[in-house]
């Protein structure tokens, strides 16, 4: 067979470095660790680019998904990924790459007066960042996100009203890096989250349970200044925990737009 002409390590004459190229929406089956030592398996997509030299005109995509596919059925706590990030960068011949994958964790959730089992999935993500790979300055960044839905119940409103208060749900996005030998589990992660809000949500709850969670979010009252406040400061007390964005989103019931809050800390 006749050698094929390598179109993408042709030269490439207008002098451009370029900071990321490579796939995304890549859907593979990704088996993570779970906090009582069984796997879950879920889908997950990706997105997996490197960076390329200004003389290349262009990468090769099908090496991304060679390497994706090696390491598809491999365990991951997450913080595992800088291996398979560092062979996507050695195989596509680049200084710096980063790998995200997002996907749907499933946590079994527990009514909290009938004690009725379901599960209740939360989009969850690994990111992964690779720069100046193979030299003395070499820098490894992972990033562990989390949407967690709660409810909020309004503190103003329930302070002037005879009766009632609005209340929603909210998201609460955090994203926490952290040393590669180090770990936070994904449970630990949304179960502290969820205890600041007003109220946790769950996929099924009996006639009692909703009684309980309506007055537990009537008694206790947040803004999303009051979740991100909370969340900010635990996470500073995290000694794992190197640097995080938290975002709080609450859906208004009784406006046409969204209470939002943000901050982002490097300890």
């Amino acid at each position: 067979m006749a050698i094929m002409k390598d179109i993408q390590k042709e030269y490439d004459s207008r002098g451009i470095d370029i900071q990321k190229v490579g796939i995304k929406d890549f859907e593979i089956p990704l088996n993570i660790r779970r906090k009582n030592s069984t796997n879950q398996v879920v889908s997950a997509k990706a997105c997996v680019t490197v960076s390329l030299p200004k003389h290349y005109k262009g990468t090769h995509m099908s090496r991304f998904v060679e390497v994706l596919t090696e390491w598809q059925n491999k365990d991951m706590l997450g913080s595992d990924l800088k291996g398979c990030l560092s062979a996507i960068v050695e195989k596509l011949e680049a200084k710096s790459g980063e790998l995200e994958l997002t996907f749907k964790y499933f946590i079994n959730k527990f009514a909290p007066v009938s004690g009725l089992t379901s599960t209740m999935s939360y989009e969850c993500s690994f990111n992964s960042i690779l720069e100046d790979f193979n030299t003395p300055n070499e820098h490894y960044k992972f990033i562990l996100g989390v949407k967690v839905p709660v409810t909020t119940l309004c503190p103003c409103s329930k302070e002037i009203s005879a009766y009632g208060a609005h209340n929603q749900r909210a998201i609460i996005s955090v994203k926490v890096s952290y040393g590669r030998n180090e770990h936070i589990w994904i449970e630990d992660l949304i179960e502290m989250i969820e205890s600041y809000s007003s109220s946790a949500i769950y996929p099924l709850l009996k006639r009692e349970d909703e009684k309980f969670v309506t007055e537990k979010a009537y008694e206790n009252p947040k803004f999303v200044e009051d979740i991100l406040r909370d969340v900010v400061l635990d996470l500073r007390k995290n000694k794992t925990v190197k640097e995080f964005e938290v975002e709080c989103e609450a859906m208004e019931s009784i406006h046409n737009h969204s209470a939002w809050a943000y901050q982002k800390e490097v300890k």
